[in-house]
């Protein structure tokens, strides 16, 4: 028992709300291939290049939790990694999601391309996503905040698959457009998934 002046400083500014934990641990060293390795399904990735915000990095974490994602891959310069502040805003799925880092994010998406995995940037002038066929293995790549896709990565990209917009903003924070286009994958595969029981199962 410390008393709260002791707790802040611990904490480094932190909102700590009364409790800190010294932990010695680091997360372990996780490679593209063990990801796949594992995979039951076809591949759902998510791919955020260049996103520096914390607590994007957190959200976008949760949401792949939340819909199934087998990694989000991020590369190794010019953006964030795993923090205190990433993941109190992951809300546990920092444990629950390998956080791949890169050298060559192009590179890398040439890699899953071979794999066969589709590449989908996002970004608005695309396709609609109401439109596109996310059911097969599908990395979706999102950019910085403001910047969007680097040209090279856009590049990259199969095709460019954007969220149709009614209302008078011009685009979304790149962890709400993650949520979405996730949400569209798992449900597009849900679509076209034979009933149980039916014979026709495909698979993994």
């Amino acid at each position: 028992m410390v008393d709260d002046d002791h707790l802040a400083k611990l904490a480094g500014g932190f909102n700590h709300q009364g409790v800190v934990a010294i932990v010695d641990a680091a997360f372990p060293h996780i490679t593209l291939d063990d990801v796949l390795e594992e995979v039951a399904e076809p591949a759902l990735l998510l791919v955020l290049d260049g996103v520096t915000d914390p607590h994007n990095l957190g959200a976008c974490l949760r949401n792949a939790d939340a819909f199934g994602a087998h990694a989000v891959i991020v590369p190794k310069d010019r953006a964030v990694g795993i923090t205190a502040t990433v993941a109190k805003a992951a809300s546990g799925a920092a444990d629950t999601v390998p956080l791949v880092t890169v050298t060559n994010l192009a590179r890398t998406l040439r890699d899953l391309k071979a794999k066969g995995v589709w590449i989908l940037g996002a970004d608005s002038g695309g396709e609609s996503l109401f439109d596109a066929d996310v059911s097969g293995p599908v990395a979706w790549v999102f950019g910085a905040e403001g910047a969007g896709l680097r040209r090279l990565t856009r590049q990259s990209c199969d095709r460019i698959v954007g969220v149709p917009l009614v209302g008078s903003v011009e685009s979304l924070n790149v962890s709400v457009a993650s949520g979405i286009c996730l949400y569209a994958t798992r449900r597009a595969r849900a679509e076209t998934r034979p009933p149980a029981g039916s014979g026709k199962e495909r698979a993994p």
